[in-house]
């Protein structure tokens, strides 16, 4: 008998581990986003400087391209849920003391910095061992299932929390928001403590040893699955990810609905993003092929928003770049840990973080400055051409190799690597 549909797609959710996780996550990722909106308000309020406010921004991607691939060897030493329950404790500490600064009124620019710092550095580790752990709580069977909930997860909370954020910064001020972000922290700790530990999958612990990041380097380099897949995934980030400043451009130069259309834009691309983390529940098989498609399809969504000949369609584009966009980070993501030892995983998807969040680092200021050098639109049109282009090239070259058609897929609850025979030669 064929099992229903619904639970392929709840699947994960079966796991008693994996459901207190999935609450914590809410919480924190919509007090998260509160406390990022709220942060950078108060940056503002103190200085009155948009400069400064993307200074804060860049804190907190600094210390993931320093230390990035550090963090991914402490996730294969130690035990993750350990060094979670480590980051967040911390992390919580340190905005527990800019809640209060700020309440209190005693904020200061640098100590406002500082703070932020180290929350960012907390999170650098806190981020490899996390994404490991969730493959400790529900095996390969729901891995990709689980993946695609947290994403879904993330989205929600990019709808919630900056409205939460906004009604409490008007309402109590900056600070009780930051407060919010404290309460969630918390909270995760405990329901991370609640966790049945004898029905964990823990993965072995890498004993320490010299030359771990450049041993990744060459795992990475030796698997066309996670190699292409990161190269890919860095044309993304860079060009395809700095959406924000784009739909700012677009509500501000080109059909003048301000804030109000800014607003709405996000709205409608992370209404688009959690459809399409819901519909990458059920997938069972990943491509290569697929993960080219993929970026070439979500370039073409950015075109056509950039060439919209209309308000209307601009409008009906932004969902389908929501989706389209999820859905392929969410499979480059599943094939990047799907194609991973165990034992080197951590340090796997700590390139992957580096990769992720650098780029967008490194693409922020790069297309705001084409969208106010050359346009918005021009900006938007050169954000889904160069992933499209890239996307294409590197499918000639795999298609060239024979590697275009590697696969991991899901075999009696397991996930394996699959690479084509080569075609015998021709007499």
């Amino acid at each position: 008998m064929q099992r229903p549909a619904w639970r392929d797609t709840f699947g994960a959710l079966k796991v008693y581990n994996y459901r207190l996780y999935v609450i914590a996550q809410f919480i924190a990722n919509t007090a998260g986003w509160a406390q990022r909106i709220a942060v950078d308000w108060l940056v503002l309020e103190l200085t009155g400087s948009v400069t400064l406010v993307g200074l804060t921004i860049a804190l907190q991607f600094l210390p993931t391209l320093l230390l990035g691939a550090y963090a991914g060897v402490i996730a294969d030493r130690f035990p993750k849920r350990a060094v979670l329950i480590f980051c967040q404790s911390i992390a919580g500490v340190l905005n527990l003391v800019l809640a209060l600064i700020v309440i209190f009124g005693e904020a200061h620019l640098l100590v406002v910095y500082a703070l932020v710092l180290g929350v960012g550095v907390m999170q650098v580790f806190d981020g490899p061992a996390r994404s490991v752990f969730v493959n400790e709580m529900v095996g390969p069977r729901h891995m990709r299932n689980a993946i695609s909930f947290n994403a879904s997860i993330f989205h929600l909370g990019a709808l919630i929390g900056p409205a939460i954020s906004g009604i409490l910064i008007v309402a109590v001020g900056s600070g009780w928001a930051i407060a919010s972000n404290v309460v969630a922290v918390a909270i995760g700790i405990v329901l991370l403590l609640a966790m049945r530990t004898r029905e964990l999958l823990v993965a072995p612990r890498v004993p320490s040893s010299k030359g771990q990041i450049r041993e990744a380097i060459h795992y990475i380099k030796s698997k066309p699955t996670l190699f292409w897949t990161l190269v890919m995934v860095s044309f993304v980030a860079v060009f395809g990810m700095p959406m924000p400043a784009l739909l700012a451009g677009m509500a501000d130069t080109v059909y003048g609905t301000g804030a109000t259309g800014y607003g709405l834009y996000n709205s409608l691309a992370a209404i688009g993003a959690l459809l399409g983390a819901l519909a990458s529940t059920r997938r069972s098989t990943l491509r290569l092929r697929s993960i080219m498609i993929g970026g070439v399809i979500y370039g073409v969504a950015l075109i056509v928003a950039g060439l919209a000949p209309g308000y209307w369609v601009f409008l009906v584009a932004l969902p389908v770049i929501g989706l389209s966009r999820l859905l392929y980070m969410t499979a480059s993501e599943t094939m990047m840990q799907l194609s991973s030892n165990l034992a080197i995983r951590g340090r796997v998807m700590a390139f992957w973080v580096m990769v992720v969040v650098g780029g967008q680092a490194l693409g922020g200021p790069l297309m705001g400055w084409f969208a106010e050098h050359l346009g918005a639109r021009t900006a938007m049109v050169i954000s889904g051409s160069v992933p499209a282009l890239a996307a294409i090239v590197i499918a000639i070259v795999l298609a060239r190799s024979g590697r275009l058609t590697v696969r991991v897929s899901a075999r009696r609850g397991r996930w394996i690597a699959i690479v084509p025979r080569p075609r015998p030669a021709q007499a």
